[in-house]
């Protein structure tokens, strides 16, 4: 079962920007924190940032200041706003969700690719 769909992945320059998003069931939108993650060729999966059922986020140091994760209720969707974009930012990133029993089941990702 298909939990979430991630996209906005591309190639872009250092310096540049993307926008990615995680669209999710009403459900699991409304019920659970929701979490990006990324994971980098030969690296473990790490989080990136993280928002709660009210809006409440979570950045992960490397990424703070420089990447927004929002929620939008009317679509049902997480974003992650990714400025000033390093080419150590390329990686397979992911959503999911959060719960006291773990995380959630992992989608196809949506790659970003950080190069001049």
């Amino acid at each position: 079962q298909v939990q979430f769909v991630e996209s906005g992945g591309g190639l872009v320059q250092p310096g540049g920007s993307l926008r990615l998003s995680c669209a999710a069931s009403t459900y699991i939108f409304n019920s659970y924190t929701i979490s990006w993650h990324r994971q980098a060729p030969g690296k473990q999966r790490e989080m990136v940032a993280r928002i709660s059922p009210i809006g409440s986020a979570t950045y992960a140091i490397s990424v703070a200041g420089r990447f927004t994760i929002s929620r939008d209720y009317g679509r049902t969707t997480v974003y992650l706003q990714m400025n000033s974009l390093k080419p150590e930012d390329t990686a397979v990133y992911y959503c999911t969700r959060e719960s006291s029993s773990g995380l959630g089941s992992w989608g196809q990702g949506t790659q970003v690719t950080v190069s001049s």
